[in-house]
């Protein structure tokens, strides 16, 4: 019995522009869901189902196993249709996949979802009978309609809430049944139907900007696991970072930078265990330029660029076919902010603005920059990795 997963993407996102595709902690959004249904063992084809090519283009890159794309129609990507125009056009023209054939449908806007709670719902659909899955979450809140009348508790005896059974609530997570079975019903869901219950944090759908942040503090808090172990590459900052941030000046007007020894000896440290590294800094000059040379270090970015230092590292991590969340990066400035709020790992040295202190996650060192604050951010990833 072939399973197959449903990913219906479109490219005209209004409240938040190219959703879909957008970094969200670390990763565009729509590949987190892309990489639980990648690593299940009982999922054997994932479709992404889009208009849009730039979207295309992105999942295309990450050299996915298992998905493909699909191109939906212009008609069923518009702001009024539904999920099921989408469904139904695919499987209409896919009539070779045999009617048992169990097909999910996922949202990416629901990213939290892993491959365990995945399969555990394959195997309850298919151990238990029934005809379609649905994913929910309880909610623990008191519901009221216009009458003025409780609809799911009584007021005069108004229970604790870790005492209240709360209501269980649709998700959007997934929802799963067979192909014979949506296109008879025309529906996601049909028959004989079972709820597969996941955590309350599932309830949080990324509509609007503001669900968007409250989604990645419950990512970082539930989901997203540390991966100080998996780093690939290693990113750096310059000023007040290799260095003490001082701008020295002789009479005739060159330039002086002070970089600390014991930083250069942590780029060898990371060069001998594999683990590539890189400058980016906002700057142009000859000076930093001989200083990578004599570093050795794999990738240089100067100047001022679109996308800032974010975009400079996603090219990098293109080039070797890593993603964000196997970078490691310490900066210090609020030109940093974007690149440190998205690596796997985020570190500041002891001067950094306060902006970039309060980034959530971000490990704070105790030295300064160029008082060999990069060598102790690659010792402490190196302790990591050995502890592993």
């Amino acid at each position: 019995m072939k399973t197959i997963a449903f990913i219906p993407v479109r490219g005209g996102s209004k409240s938040i522009p190219r959703k879909n595709i957008k970094l969200f902690c670390g990763k565009p959004l729509v590949c987190w869901l892309i990489e639980a249904f990648e690593t299940s063992s009982l999922v054997d084809e994932i479709i992404i189902a889009t208009d849009s090519n730039e979207i295309a283009e992105t999942v295309n890159k990450r050299g996915y196993k298992k998905t493909v794309i699909y191109k939906r129609s212009a008609e069923n990507a518009s702001d009024t249709s539904s999920t099921e125009s989408v469904m139904l056009e695919y499987l209409e023209n896919n009539l070779q996949l045999e009617p048992d054939t169990v097909f999910i449908l996922g949202q990416a806007t629901t990213p939290f979802t892993e491959t365990h709670q995945i399969d555990a719902a394959i195997n309850q659909l298919k151990g238990g009978g029934y005809d379609s899955l649905i994913s929910c979450s309880v909610m623990k809140k008191f519901f009221w309609d216009k009458t003025g009348s409780a609809l799911n508790y009584d007021f005069n005896n108004r229970p604790r809430r870790q005492d209240f059974t709360g209501i269980l609530t649709e998700n959007g997570a997934f929802y799963i049944s067979k192909v014979g079975n949506i296109i008879k019903s025309r529906c996601r869901l049909s028959g004989k139907i079972s709820v597969f219950e996941l955590p309350e944090y599932f309830l949080t759908e990324i509509d609007e900007p503001d669900d968007w942040s409250y989604a990645e503090l419950l990512m970082r808090k539930y989901v997203k696991k540390p991966v100080t172990g998996n780093i690939k590459l290693f990113i750096t900052d310059v000023d007040g970072v290799l260095t003490d941030a001082g701008m020295y000046y002789t009479e005739n007007g060159d330039e002086i930078k002070k970089f600390n020894t014991h930083d250069g000896m942590a780029f060898d440290l990371l060069r001998r265990i594999g683990i590539k590294t890189a400058i980016v800094t906002s700057e142009q000059t000859k000076l930093v330029e001989r200083r990578a040379a004599k570093l050795k270090v794999n990738y240089l970015f100067q100047s001022k660029r679109e996308g800032g230092k974010l975009a400079a590292a996603i090219e990098i991590c293109e080039k070797e076919n890593i993603s964000l969340d196997e970078v490691a990066y310490i900066g210090d400035d609020i030109n940093c902010l974007d690149l440190l709020s998205n690596v796997g790992l985020a570190a500041c040295p002891s001067n950094a603005v306060n902006k970039i202190k309060e980034i959530k996650g971000i490990h704070h060192l105790s030295k300064g920059g160029g008082e060999g604050v990069v060598r102790e951010f690659v010792e402490f990833i190196l302790a990591k990795i050995e502890s592993k």
